[in-house]
């Protein structure tokens, strides 16, 4: 057993009360909370030189977002649906408006977030649901961000809420086609939503009627409609196996069908196309995903007949599908395309795109009988533009460009991508952009993104606040590592459980490759990264820190042993797939013992540092970013400052208004440029 189990000097500030405090962050442990806040004005008081430039750059970002912006409203029927915001406001209105309206008349507000959020010191609204008939809506509010959610359901044409409200919730909702019942899950004391239940309207949620219970503590519950509208669907899942079950829409109170039962590592997503399930699956080999078919009633995965083929390499990500079409989004070398397949025919064609670094998205409509698709792109050096595309003509039609109020010349930027060799011959993807007046050099400062896991897939979209580090002279780069899916499956089963090393030796090669490539120099790198990504930070930091000039850590998974030994923890039971479980298997307890950043703090030499966590945070706890800072000052064997920020009303996303959110952004730019000395105005 690892020294450190034997005695963990800052086991302390884990509060026993740790599930209140979640849900009520005044019930935090006293001195546990005037160490949080003796921490945070320690960072305040290193920070308050740059406070003029951190209130610089918020004005700067502000600058840069539109305030009154709004969504490119959703036909369903006779309204149209949105969201937007008003000039100065932090929470969306939820909007409609009719069909054959022009677009600054008629408009219905159905939910106005600034009025909700009122008075909270944290709001988030989660989903937003109308009823098939638009007479109802159900959304999902949290006020802790402990992502325990309540369900209030706003009848609509009086604009009253109804009721009966649901606690505990997850904040899925699927209506059954009557409109007067819809599916939700419902979570444990653990955060892990286990239950879905049925709800009637009018009635209190105490006669709510269990649908379906998950007895697995590592498999999480959520509830949708396929695209048709014809059923509702239960997916089970953790990270690496998934199992659906159906109900029509039409018989809410039937008893769920599975659709084939769960098996160990076999992942399958399901739809409709009226007459048949269409199943995206790594079933039989397929590990980059093919899709099926079967029909409805099917029991078992011999029921699924082959239809798209598994090809090596291209990774199916997802699949949207309508009456005559199937919309699939394909992922190759970190490079995203869209693919269209006529459901009459079977030809299918790719909607073409002339960049390599760019993010692509399936936008989902209320909208089944239709020939429209919309998508939306970005890329490090163009905003988001939303399209709609004519699946039978083939036209597009620019519907919104996302708008920068201060200005800005995609030509002024260069984005590139590039290769690094890692130790074991694998060739990690790296894409970076910069200010064509500030040509990379070794004194260039660089940030290096990373996250690599969970097979998430991080792609170069478009960020408006970043061009606040690239206006100033830096290069900004993501390593696309193994952990994550950018290279297919397999770069994500390469990067996880006992393989995890793979993730940190690509982070490592990505950085030397920087270097050697002229992009940046040697000790002038930022390391970036939060939750997992934070892990992959911590235990980089333990085996090069000489490469790097500073950190960011946002709420990091850091105290990896402990937490995966600890079952009673929201997420560890989910996570064992990921991570692996040291608690029945000694070689998983070896090999996270090996890499957990908190396990392996050295003497030597560590980078300035901001690390930030949240007091409601149930994906990675307070303490783990707090316990870990702590360590680090005690070991680090230089004057470099490592600040602990935590957010005392707020979860795992930080703050959920949009200019809180903003500030929060200033507050980690101002701390890198301070680490530069970089004062400039950032005007390119």
């Amino acid at each position: 057993m690892n020294p450190s189990h034997n005695h963990d000097p800052y086991a302390w500030l884990r509060d026993a009360n740790w599930r209140e405090a979640m849900q009520d962050p005044q019930q935090l442990d006293p001195a546990i909370r005037a160490f949080l806040e003796a921490e945070n004005d320690y960072a305040n008081s290193v920070m308050e030189s740059v406070e003029p430039l951190r209130k610089a750059l918020v004005k700067e970002l502000r600058g840069r977002l539109r305030e009154d912006d709004s969504s490119v409203p959703s036909p369903d029927g006779p309204w149209l649906y949105y969201t937007r915001y008003r000039e100065g406001g932090q929470q969306p209105l939820v909007c409609r408006r009719p069909i054959d309206s022009p677009a600054d008349a008629d408009e219905q507000l159905l939910l106005d977030g600034d009025a909700e959020a009122a008075g909270s010191d944290y709001f988030r609204l989660g989903s937003a649901v109308h009823s098939p008939n638009h007479r109802y809506l159900v959304y999902a509010v949290d006020r802790v961000g402990a992502e325990a959610f309540v369900l209030h359901i706003r009848d609509l044409q009086t604009g009253k809420d109804l009721p009966e409200q649901i606690e505990d919730a997850r904040g899925d909702v699927a209506w059954a086609s009557d409109s007067a019942q819809f599916l939700y899950t419902r979570i444990d004391e653990e955060y892990r939503p286990r239950w879905v239940y049925r709800h009637c309207l009018g009635a209190p949620a105490s006669d709510d009627r269990l649908v379906y219970t998950e007895a697995d503590p590592g498999f999480f519950l959520s509830v949708e409609p396929t695209e048709s509208g014809r059923f509702l669907l239960i997916d089970s899942h953790d990270h690496t196996t998934s199992e659906v079950r159906w109900l029509e829409a039409a018989r809410p109170d039937m008893a769920p069908r599975v659709i084939a039962p769960r098996e160990r590592d076999v992942e399958y997503s399901v739809s409709d196309s009226g007459s048949e399930w269409l199943i995206l699956t790594n079933a039989n080999g397929a590990e980059d995903f093919c899709i099926c078919r079967a029909p409805i009633g099917a029991t078992t995965r011999a029921d699924w007949q082959p239809w798209i083929d598994h090809e090596p390499g291209r990774l199916i990500e997802s699949m949207l599908v309508f009456e005559h079409w199937l919309v699939r989004e394909e992922l190759t070398e970190a490079t995203p395309r869209i693919v269209v397949r006529s459901l009459v025919s079977g030809n299918e064609h790719v909607i073409d795109d002339d960049e390599i670094c760019v993010e692509l998205g399936l936008v989902p409509g209320f909208e089944y009988a239709t020939d429209t698709l919309r998508f939306v792109r970005s890329s490090f050096t163009r905003p988001a533009e939303v399209y709609d595309y004519a699946m039978d003509t083939r036209e597009r039609v620019l519907r919104k460009q996302q708008v920068i109020p201060s200005g800005h010349t995609a030509s002024d930027y260069v984005s590139q991508r590039i290769q690094a060799p890692a130790p074991d011959g694998e060739q990690v993807p790296v894409s970076l952009f910069y200010h064509r007046n500030h040509p990379p050099s070794a004194d260039s400062p660089l940030l290096l993104y990373v996250y690599g896991a969970y097979g998430i897939s991080e792609l170069p979209g478009f960020s408006p606040n970043r061009l606040s580090l690239v206006d100033r002279g830096f290069v900004y780069a993501i390593a696309h590592v193994r952990g994550g899916r950018e290279r297919g499956y397999r770069w994500y089963r390469e990067g996880r459980g006992r393989l995890k090393e793979n993730t940190f030796n690509d982070t490592i090669a990505a950085a030397e490759a920087l270097v050697a490539q002229g992009y940046t120099g040697a000790g002038r790198i930022t390391l970036h990264g939060g939750s997992a990504g934070g892990m992959v930070v911590g235990a980089v930091l333990n085996r090069r820190p000489e490469l790097f000039h500073a950190a960011v850590a946002d709420v990091p998974f850091v105290d990896c042993l402990n937490t995966m030994l600890d079952d009673s923890l929201p997420l560890t039971p989910p996570e064992w797939p990921e991570w692996g479980n040291p608690l029945l298997d000694a070689t998983d307890y070896a090999t996270i013992a090996a890499y957990s950043p908190y396990d392996n703090i050295k003497a030597q030499t560590y980078p300035t540092m901001l690390v930030t966590a949240g007091v409601s945070d149930p994906r990675v706890t307070y303490w783990e970013p707090a316990k870990w800072v702590a360590r680090l000052r005690a070991e680090s064997q230089s004057p470099n400052e490592i600040l602990l920020r935590t957010n005392m009303s707020a979860g795992h996303g930080g703050a959920a208004g949009r200019f809180e959110y903003l500030e929060e952004v200033a507050y980690r730019y101002a701390f890198l440029l301070r680490a530069y000395q970089i004062k400039s105005s950032g005007t390119g």
